[in-house]
């Protein structure tokens, strides 16, 4: 697949509260299918969800389960193939050790969020890397109020921030996602002058 050498992730922990305080926020059964379609759609190497609680867990290795071996994998083909994209995980460091044992490469850890940092990327920048195929990157996703202040600067980028004509900022991952690999990955050429 073309952009086999780069994998996206949701965040549930670490996130923050809208008090900045550290917490793990839950997986909801939209962010399987949302944005395992768009990460199949764009050719990436994988999907992880980072989710530490064990019921969670529960829930999502069932959902995998239904898609990749259940009722789900037959009854709609479709599906099943873009799930067979996604991991469960339950931290970020199990991921990168994941694609590490996959590929031979550490991945480049690229941040995402509302706010602009000032070491923050634009799409085309991060595109011409990506394009390079050098390295092996993993894309994450904050849920919540977003991801930890510190993991965000301690990425090796941090793409800059969805924004509209006004000043509402408050994405769902989803809608997020499927904009971010979008404006990296999509053939549509004009995309050079985001």
């Amino acid at each position: 697949m073309k952009n086999s050498h780069v994998y996206i992730s949701v965040v549930h922990y670490p996130a923050v509260n809208k008090d900045r305080k550290w917490v793990v926020t839950s997986f909801t059964t939209l962010d399987f299918h949302d944005i395992a379609r768009p990460a199949r759609t764009y050719e990436l190497g994988g999907y992880y969800i980072v989710q530490p609680l064990e019921a969670q867990q529960f829930v999502i290795s069932q959902q995998i389960k239904y898609w990749l071996e259940g009722f789900g994998s037959g009854f709609n083909p479709r599906r099943s193939e873009a799930a067979r994209l996604v991991k469960l995980v339950s931290s970020i460091t199990e991921a990168i050790n994941d694609i590490e044992k996959n590929t031979g490469k550490q991945p480049k850890l690229i941040a995402t969020s509302a706010k602009k940092y000032p070491q923050t990327v634009s799409y085309s920048e991060l595109r011409k890397e990506i394009e390079k195929k050098d390295d092996v990157y993993l894309i994450l996703l904050g849920t919540g109020w977003g991801m930890p202040e510190e993991l965000v600067k301690s990425c090796d980028y941090i793409l800059e921030p969805i924004l509209g004509p006004g000043s509402y900022n408050h994405l769902s991952v989803r809608n997020a996602a499927a904009i971010i690999l979008d404006r990296l990955f999509s053939v549509n050429r004009e995309i050079e002058s985001l």
